[in-house]
């Protein structure tokens, strides 16, 4: 594809494997919940101790410190001579798509000596629909109705991901009914969705939520949901998110290895910068690694500066999104065209 970059070419790699010493680069979404950094690092720490000999470390593209970047260079400047770069991420969307491509390239530009390789996102994985589908088990039955809460984005595959997701949690634990409720960008909200489950006559609905770390998004929706229950009259049952869990590894280990095959897997099937999307055409072909999200961007070049009283640049709210977690404040600009990235 004509200005498409490619993600296999790289110079002035070292002559030979022993030369090299190898680097892992977890790529976290980033939240202004302290918590979600600390998670993010267990979780690598967890990684760590199955890649013997590798150098694993943990960077963040918007909000949290350190920007992967900035991690990038760190790891070069400690003798990476490899270096995989992994969106640790459940969707395939903007930022596993556009902002974590604009890392590895403009990381390239900087060290053209090192080998900066770029891996696939975690994605929807068994393991995790393993940790949700047993707690979800623990505190519900058949009869129990199952809500499903995914970030939103502005990727029609992404978004039917988190259905997906969502139809094997409640195969994995039996659950007959279910539904799909987003945080922000797409529809339908979380209380909208749980709001259905209601009017299906369900008075006990099992909360599960398709995110890897806590933060903000969580808070707020768990405070939605709480007050229209109280008023709806509905029990809800929190079966908690992912975390830490080791049993997270295999897949992250996969993903890492899959990288080091040159066969790393994304979603292109449907990928709306590979075919045209109705209001979404103006994406196809669009250049790879030009920054999805414009805090991302910011991070990447220059940290990040919150606006007062915790607010995020661009008028967005604290957790980056808008202030009522639309996603306002982001763009929908340039993504990565994902087939054979390396």
């Amino acid at each position: 594809m004509e200005g498409e970059a490619n993600f296999d070419t790289v110079t002035d790699e070292p002559s030979t494997a022993a030369e090299l010493s190898e680097g892992l680069l977890l790529v976290g979404h980033g939240s202004r919940s302290p918590r979600s950094a600390i998670e993010m690092h267990s979780l690598a720490a967890h990684v760590a101790d199955a890649l013997a000999g590798v150098d694993v470390q943990v960077g963040f593209l918007e909000m949290s410190e350190p920007p992967a970047g900035v991690v990038v260079d760190s790891m070069v400047s400690s003798g990476a001579g490899r270096i995989t770069v992994l969106p640790l991420v459940l969707l395939g969307a903007g930022h596993a798509k556009s902002d974590v491509p604009a890392v590895v390239l403009e990381a390239r530009r900087r060290h053209p000596g090192t080998s900066i390789v770029f891996a696939s996102p975690l994605g929807v994985v068994r393991a995790a629909v393993e940790i949700l589908g047993e707690a979800v088990a623990r505190s519900s039955d058949a009869d129990t109705a199952l809500l499903v809460v995914s970030r939103g984005t502005s990727d029609p595959d992404a978004n039917g991901d988190s259905y997906k997701a969502g139809r094997l949690i409640a195969e994995w634990c039996g659950n007959r009914t279910f539904s799909v409720g987003f945080s922000g960008v797409t529809g339908p909200t979380i209380v909208d969705a749980a709001k259905t489950l209601a009017a299906l006559g369900h008075r006990r609905i099992a909360v599960s939520w398709w995110y890897l770390c806590y933060g903000l998004l969580i808070e707020r929706g768990r405070a939605q949901l709480r007050a229209w229950a109280d008023s709806a009259g509905v029990e809800l049952v929190d079966c908690g998110y992912l975390g830490p869990d080791v049993r997270l590894v295999e897949p992250i280990v996969e993903r890492f290895n899959e990288s080091r095959m040159g066969m790393p897997r994304v979603n292109c099937d449907a990928c709306p910068y590979r075919s045209p999307w109705p209001g979404l055409a103006d994406r196809v072909g669009q250049p790879v690694g030009v920054g999805h999200s414009h805090l991302a961007e910011q991070h990447r070049h220059h940290h990040h500066d919150s606006g007062p009283n915790g607010a995020g640049p661009n008028g967005t709210g604290p957790d980056g999104t808008g202030p009522d977690g639309s996603g306002r404040g982001r763009t929908q600009g340039a993504a990565v065209s994902p087939g054979g990235l390396r």
